[in-house]
């Protein structure tokens, strides 16, 4: 029952890795186009008119492009852009976000 529990400690501890899709500097260059209304690194611009991206959840983030691109979710300027982008240009940029820091919290309010 112990060697039980610690492989499936193991295997849960690793699910994160083991699913990363996403390639952090692949995604730092796709994301270059995005930078005129998320900033640099997904913070904004300071204008507050755009999402902040920096730190989000990276599935969220892929799954916020996928509604984009078939039209789930609404908005016709991300649509457009979303519209050129192919699964692995999403898990990229996804993984680029997710993994720069920024002021999103959890609800538990950690970074």
């Amino acid at each position: 029952m112990t060697l039980r529990i610690v492989i499936a400690a193991l295997l849960f501890a690793t699910a994160p890795a083991l699913l990363a899709k996403g390639n952090v500097e692949a995604g730092r260059q796709k994301a270059q186009v995005c930078q005129a209304c998320h900033g640099a690194d997904g913070n904004g611009t300071g204008d507050g008119q755009y999402p902040l991206l920096a730190g989000q959840y990276a599935d969220y983030l892929e799954k916020a492009l996928h509604d984009y691109r078939s039209g789930a979710r609404d908005n016709a300027i991300m649509a457009g852009f979303a519209a050129t982008l192919s699964d692995q240009d999403i898990a990229d940029l996804a993984a680029f976000y997710a993994a720069q820091s920024g002021p999103l919290r959890d609800m538990r309010g950690a970074r």
